[in-house]
């Protein structure tokens, strides 16, 4: 198998119908250097890192790209202020350098710098303290492309966020981080990966190992969607599966080198003219910060908990305490609280830390390993979001001895996503973009920050139907085009792909994606060829699911909203709890 073939069966990092097809077929045919499972962050970044290092790559996530942890964060790539305080000052110059590296080379488009105000609460010691925390974070990731802290007296932080009680600050300090769709992001990374010649195949189970003699050769596959199962063999495979290391480690039936647990985080949505506010918000809360963060132009993400998670790791639950517990630390400083009312979003997501020896999420290991299981298997758990270039190149290195050919140095440093390259001139070309394509600017903005130069692919399949330039109705946010091109090219195959992940519509809409569900069923069916039954089924299913996250979102604990959520229906129904098999 050649490189060109590769690059044939998923051009331009398409992931569409035909490509899947495509990347089925070779699944089951071809002899893999790496086979990644697990389609979040880390495992598209690992099959990016291997792909460009000149090595036969194949990934199959079991449901959609970041379905799990990768689309339920804060929606930060940021260093980490809080672990200044930890003195866990490796992990904080790591994230900054990679915070930079973003900004400027890889995702330019995808990362965006986002000011944040420190309101402070104490005199005479907390300015001097704060502002030398700030002055390491402001110099320990190198050469910066943010401004630095700025220090404010009260009437000057009242001024740029007038939603605050007087009485809750004695004056500010405002930094720099940036906000990042994450479901986006880790899509753009697993696309690049395809650009490069991996294999990227979602809806696709591992369902056990293929061994000879003590030696990991591969693993046994299930595809989701019709139940087909094939063998994928490769020299050796990195399960990159976050939350779900310890049970996919079961399925090798190898001891593993490490534990993960889940610490479970909830944010709630609300819309931007609830708090008056021209910059984001760090507030200290008893255990930990909470972060008041500006969502496109209409919203504010708030969050998050920390709280241990041991139920269903698919679809972590947010409870009528997890919402109050936030209500109750941002009202401490708003003018006008905000109630459940307000609330048009949520979502739980699971942070996979390294267990340690304390009971306390909050203090385990945000740092990453990995490790060689046995011959042919690694692992890697742990980390953070914004460190998953650096665990990708870390975990492909450890899978280097098992790899018959030399393994050249990472150089992920250097490749930009795709949509990286040609966004700043698009920017500047926006009207001229604007006037070709016949819809506003601020339209032809919006998607360049969510595809870069990816934008005229996006509004070239409106060439033959001018409507699909169209907002979707109860959506408007978002163009028609939009859901048709993420079924053409980024790999959505169900409802729930689209208005969860490739949109965000699920949190940005009180009606959380059920008043356009059937707009958005049939704007896809013609790519996903699915016909009145096929619709039917898709907009029940998503319907359900939003009814069953509701729901639970009333009740008092983790158990019983876990209960409400589990018992919806899933998209995909092959999908099985992992048990281990004989080969």
């Amino acid at each position: 198998m050649t490189k060109t073939s590769q690059s044939q069966s998923q051009p331009s990092g398409d992931l569409g119908p035909a490509t899947r097809d495509a990347a089925w077929e070779r699944l089951g045919r071809d002899h893999f250097d790496v086979v990644v499972i697990g389609g979040g962050v880390v495992g598209a970044g690992i099959a990016l890192d291997a792909a460009t290092r000149g090595l036969e790559v194949a990934l199959v996530e079991a449901r959609d790209l970041a379905s799990g942890t990768s689309s339920r964060s804060s929606k930060m790539f940021h260093g980490g202020l809080r672990y200044l305080e930890q003195l866990d000052f490796g992990l904080v110059r790591e994230a900054l350098h990679e915070r930079e590296l973003s900004l400027k080379t890889l995702a330019p488009h995808l990362v965006k710098p986002l000011r944040f105000l420190y309101p402070l609460t104490h005199r005479l010691w907390e300015r001097p303290y704060v502002a030398s925390g700030l002055m390491l974070y402001d110099t320990m990731g190198g050469a910066k492309s943010v401004p630095g802290q700025h220090h404010l007296t009260r009437s000057a932080a009242l001024r740029l966020a007038p939603g605050i009680r007087r009485d809750a600050l004695i004056g500010g300090v405002t930094y720099y981080d940036t906000v990042v769709d994450d479901a986006r992001h880790t899509m753009t990374v697993a696309r690049t990966a395809a650009h490069y010649g991996a294999v990227i195949r979602t809806s696709t189970q591992v369902v056990g190992f293929v061994r000879e003699a003590d030696r990991v050769v591969g693993v046994a596959v299930r595809d989701s969607e019709d139940g087909r199962t094939t063998q994928v063999r490769g020299h050796v495979v990195i399960n990159a599966t976050g939350v779900w290391t310890d049970e996919i480690q079961a399925l090798s039936r190898q001891r593993g080198r490490f534990n993960v647990r889940a610490s479970k985080g909830v944010h709630i949505v609300v819309p931007r003219d609830r708090i008056a506010s021209d910059t984001a918000l760090i507030l200290r809360t008893p255990t930990s910060v909470l972060f008041v963060i500006p969502w496109g132009t209409s919203h504010w993400i708030i969050g998050t908990t920390d709280t241990d998670w041991n139920l269903d790791l698919a679809h972590p639950a947010a409870t009528k305490a997890d919402i109050a517990y936030l209500l109750e630390q941002v009202n401490q400083v708003l003018v006008t609280p905000l109630t459940h009312e307000d609330i048009q979003g949520v979502y739980a997501g699971l942070r996979p830390l390294l267990a340690g020896e304390s009971d306390e999420t909050s203090k385990l290991s945000r740092e990453h390993a990995v490790a060689r299981i046995c011959p042919g298997l690694v692992a890697i758990a742990g980390g953070k979001y914004t460190t998953y270039r650096v665990m990708a190149y870390d975990a492909v290195d450890v899978a280097a001895p098992d790899i018959p050919q030399r393994v050249s140095p990472s150089i992920t440093e250097k490749v930009p996503l795709l949509g990286a390259d040609g966004y700043f001139a698009l920017l500047n070309q926006a009207p001229q973009l604007a006037q070709t394509y016949g819809v506003h600017p601020y339209r032809i903005e919006h998607l360049l920050d969510r595809y870069g130069s990816l934008v005229t692919d996006v509004l070239d399949l409106a060439a033959d139907d001018p409507d699909l330039l169209q907002p979707i109705t109860e959506s408007p946010t978002y163009l028609r085009v939009e859901a048709v091109y993420a079924a053409t090219a980024e790999g959505a195959l169900h409802l729930d792909d689209i208005l969860a992940r490739r949109t965000r519509i699920s949190i940005e809409y009180s009606h959380r994606g059920v008043a356009c569900a059937e707009e958005t069923a049939r704007l896809v069916a013609p790519v996903l060829g699915w016909n009145e039954e096929r619709i039917a089924r898709e907009v029940a299913t998503y319907n359900a699911r939003v009814d069953a996250e509701i729901r639970s979102q009333t009740q008092p604990d983790d158990i019983s909203a876990d209960a409400l959520r589990a018992a919806a229906p899933e998209p995909r129904p092959e999908i099985l709890e992992p048990v281990p098999i004989e080969d």
